[in-house]
């Protein structure tokens, strides 16, 4: 690492991309936990990437993890390193110097979204729920998730992000003036490309450490911290399970390491893309839920002895548009596939509609109710059935989601999505680490 901002939980770092010539459409490929329930679609990555130097050969496709034997995983793993190995030897990966990159995404659903990459201090990032960190998870982490992850780190000489990280700044002060800056200046640019299977077109810039851009961001995201109640900066949007395995990787390396060594290490700092929430380009979507083997006789007896002391109620979905929450009650909207009806919790313990429903939806879980997340209401309407009952809730608000947090801890699980698949980070830059 370069300059390190310990305040604001930033560090400069230096980013590797592929040399010039490299075809990075070929090169960029998406995240790894990306469509793991359609091997076809990591065959046609496979097909268009060929023999070209790929960040395909630098990390394992979660489609394979639970398809493949452990022996074969143990292969990709060295295949994985040996790669990695060869595009350093062989100068494929070439550093920067020490600084930001401003990148633009558009895809068929959106024509920008803007970006920042930066590496975070993981000294000053917590998962635990209610934490007062810099940086905090948005959702629960199940810690059963991390160590598979954590040997795949051990093993890599460096880390490709796909963990987007979200920043509150609706009067646009950071990271769209610093892309502006930039872009004016073609010498700055740094990749533009194509993304392949319908992922859209990436732009980046790059500002050095010591550019007048790159002070203005430091300063800016500055004043975002002084104007946080309680040292709220960072919020994890995609990619929670990531960051804390790059944190216990980092608590491992920390160990072995002397005093002096610990602030400057790489493994202590993780390269991500930072995104502000209030970005026109970045889409919110509520996870809804199907639950199989529920009926609305069993719904209905079921919620009243959970909700006793919350005042459910159950009503006809023609209230449903009128239904309001400035009683501080909540409305979900259940359909049948053929009948739609509102439960209504008139008092609710949880701050969230997602978060009441979930709690329930836990309490009844057996052999034979179980539920499904779903992405979609046509989807949750094709499914739902006299015997699985869809439950369809609001948007997530862009205006709370910090506040949110300060007071949950983190969201229920499932609760949102930030954009469509084909939306999500493909891996580009890199970092030793």
């Amino acid at each position: 690492m370069s300059s390190i901002y310990k305040d604001i939980a930033v560090a400069s770092p230096k980013i590797l991309l592929p040399k010039k010539g490299t075809d990075l459409s070929k090169w960029a490929v998406i995240a790894c936990d990306q469509f793991t329930s359609e091997p076809k679609y990591w065959e046609d990555v496979e097909n268009t990437v060929g023999e070209a130097p790929s960040t395909l050969r630098m990390f394992l496709p979660e489609v394979f993890l639970e398809k493949e034997t452990p022996e074969q995983i143990d292969q990709r793993l060295s295949n994985i390193t040996a790669s990695i190995t060869k595009y350093i030897d062989e100068g494929i990966l070439t550093e920067l110097d020490p600084g930001f990159i401003l990148l633009d995404r558009k895809t068929k659903y959106n024509d920008s979204r803007k970006g920042l990459m930066l590496a975070l201090d993981l000294e000053q990032y917590d998962f635990t729920p209610g934490n007062k960190s810099r940086i905090r998870a948005t959702e629960g982490t199940v810690l059963s998730r991390i160590p598979p992850r954590v040997r795949i780190r051990e093993r890599a000489p460096i880390e490709m992000p796909h963990i987007m990280v979200l920043i509150n700044d609706p009067e646009k002060t950071v990271i769209e003036p610093a892309f502006d800056a930039l872009s004016k200046d073609s010498a700055n640019l740094v990749y533009d490309t194509d993304l392949m299977m319908e992922g859209g077109h990436i732009k980046g810039f790059f500002a050095k450490e010591d550019s007048d851009v790159a002070k203005t961001i430091v300063s800016a995201l500055s004043a975002l911290l002084s104007a946080s109640e309680d040292g709220f900066l960072f919020a994890v949007g995609d990619g929670n399970h990531s960051l804390a395995t790059a944190k216990k990787h980092w608590e491992n390396v920390r160990e072995t390491l002397p005093e002096s060594e610990r602030e400057t290490h790489p493994a202590r700092y993780c390269l991500v893309e930072i995104v502000n929430i209030h970005d026109n380009g970045l889409q919110f979507e509520p996870i809804h839920r199907v639950t199989f083997g529920l009926t609305k006789e069993k719904l209905m007896e079921e919620a009243k002895a959970y909700f006793s002391s919350q005042e459910i109620a159950f009503k006809d979905a023609g209230s449903f548009a009128k239904e309001g929450t400035a009683d501080g009650s909540q409305t979900i909207l259940v359909t049948d596939g053929s009948e739609d009806f509102t439960m209504v919790i008139g008092k609710p313990a949880h701050t969230l509609a997602v978060g009441s429903l979930q709690g329930f939806l836990d309490s009844i879980e057996s052999e034979s109710i179980h539920t499904d997340y779903i992405h979609g209401e046509d989807s949750v309407r094709s499914l739902a059935a006299s015997d699985k009952l869809g439950f369809l809730l609001p948007d997530v608000s862009k205006n709370s989601f910090f506040e949110t947090i300060s007071k949950e801890g983190v969201f229920p699980r499932k609760t949102f999505s930030m954009g469509e698949a084909v939306e999500k980070r493909y891996y580009l830059e890199a970092k030793k680490i």
